[in-house]
């Protein structure tokens, strides 16, 4: 067993992350790592097993249903043209706060071990709300090789209203994103954008209904998880319009477009669709109702990374991927040229209640290594745990307050990893500790040895 401090420094002579990172955060106890296979009393998700090929494409299949053309022109000729992310961002009217300005119960929703390095609170009117909830984040660095969108480091985090996945079909609460400018680590601003739909040829829109417990931003279109079986929704990162009502309507209004009150709304372009109907939770066999979503960059093709959501009394998770079209003329998109698509892997493992996956191929190595996160079994209020696993195995970190796996953040949510500074983010979404975080993928892997 090997014992470490409490506070883990990166190594410095690489400027773009000592930049990005800076000093890594303080947290409350130090952590004892061992392996998963030395561990006694551990609930170890236990290695992968490989789906077979016919089950998956049964269970795992989607087609591809795209919004035309003509449709999408019309809303936005009606109102006043795109803005895309940029006029967004030229318009943030929130900050997140700097760990310094968080709260000391902000903070102690943030991992044990391996600490983090950055780590940013909302604006308080926002980390106190009661009808939202943040699920899901994405960055500049799923969308393009660079790390940026134009000259701006991007951040986008999915927030659905509570109870969004488990109202009635129809009156679950609406879907927002924020789009926070990234570009200056010590000062995060963005501005809400509310997701909506399409609808009477383009002259109107509806709200979306989604969980969001997924997201990613590939090159110009955004994928999320929809609610209800209904698998996943597409937008176009050009396509953000502006409303120039500031009404509690959603859609049309006689005096122009409203947003319940946001000024910014993105209209999704088209879905993916199970071929198998609608999705059953908690069955196996039966079509996965989708959990999160991670872009992996290491795989050729690039791919979404799936997992299928909690609930039921499944003994065991799916997780999945789903290469990205390599044409030129189909950016961003998942389908082949017959709108269908595939899973190329899938897996299945013991781990129950995942909230984020992640796939990732480190130089050198032979397979990927698949990272799950899991909130804690007693309760939201409490630490999660983070697994690295493969067809071997489990990992985990153990804590040495209660030499528990539950050194994650709480109620953690899904995971996105930052090529270009080697950062995983995620966020927290518990009650009142809502907190946006970076750990080095590396610091994760060095918490397992």
């Amino acid at each position: 067993m090997k014992q470490r401090g409490r506070h883990r420094r990166r190594r410095r002579g690489q400027a773009l992350r000592a930049t990005l990172a800076g000093t890594a955060l303080a947290l409350t106890a130090a952590a004892t790592l061992i392996s998963t296979s030395q561990a006694t009393g551990g609930n170890s998700p236990g290695g992968l097993t490989e789906l077979r090929a016919g089950s998956a494409s049964q269970q795992l299949g989607l087609h591809e249903n795209l919004t035309s053309r003509e449709s999408l022109d019309t809303l936005s000729g009606n109102m006043g043209g795109n803005v895309g992310v940029e006029g967004v961002l030229d318009d943030t009217d929130h900050a997140l706060r700097n760990t310094a300005d968080c709260s000391a119960r902000e903070r102690s929703a943030l991992p044990v071990e391996p600490t983090a390095t950055r780590a940013y609170c909302w604006d308080r009117a926002d980390a106190r709300s009661g009808q939202w909830q943040p699920r899901s984040v994405t960055t500049s660095g799923d969308a393009d090789v660079t790390g940026q969108w134009g000259t701006r480091r991007v951040i986008l985090a999915g927030w659905t209203r509570h109870g969004a996945e488990t109202a009635p079909a129809g009156r679950e609460g609406f879907a927002k994103v924020a789009f926070v400018d990234a570009t200056d680590p010590e000062a995060l601003r963005y501005r809400w954008v509310l997701l909506v739909a399409p609808r009477s040829g383009g002259k109107d829109f509806t709200a979306v209904r989604s969980g969001l417990g997924g997201m990613v931003w590939y090159q110009d279109k955004l994928i999320v998880t929809a609610a209800h079986g209904a698998g996943l929704l597409v937008f176009d990162l050009h396509r953000v319009l502006r409303t120039g009502v500031a009404g509690a309507a959603v859609g049309r209004t006689g005096d122009g477009y409203s947003a319940a009150g946001y000024r910014y709304v993105m209209p999704a372009i088209g879905s993916y669709d199970p071929d198998g109907g609608s999705c059953t939770r908690g069955r196996d066999g039966a079509v996965p109702c989708f959990g999160s979503l991670s872009l992996d960059r290491t795989t050729t093709p690039a791919s979404l990374v799936a997992t299928e959501a909690a609930g039921g009394r499944a003994e065991r998770t799916r997780v999945w991927r789903y290469p990205f079209s390599t044409a030129a003329y189909r950016t961003g998109l998942l389908a082949d040229a017959q709108g269908h698509v595939d899973a190329v892997e899938a897996y299945s493992t013991k781990g129950t209640g995942v909230s984020g996956v992640l796939s990732h191929r480190s130089a050198g190595t032979r397979e990927a290594r698949w990272y799950v996160g899991r909130p804690s079994d007693n309760g939201g209020g409490l630490h999660g745990s983070l697994w690295r696993q493969n067809g071997d195995g489990a990992q985990a970190a153990i804590c040495t307050a209660d030499q528990s796996h539950a050194c994650w953040g709480v109620g953690p949510g899904a995971l996105s990893y930052w090529p270009q500074t080697g950062e995983l983010w995620t966020l927290t979404d518990a009650a009142a500790r809502r907190v946006l975080y970076a750990v080095p993928l590396s610091s994760v892997d060095k918490s397992l040895e």
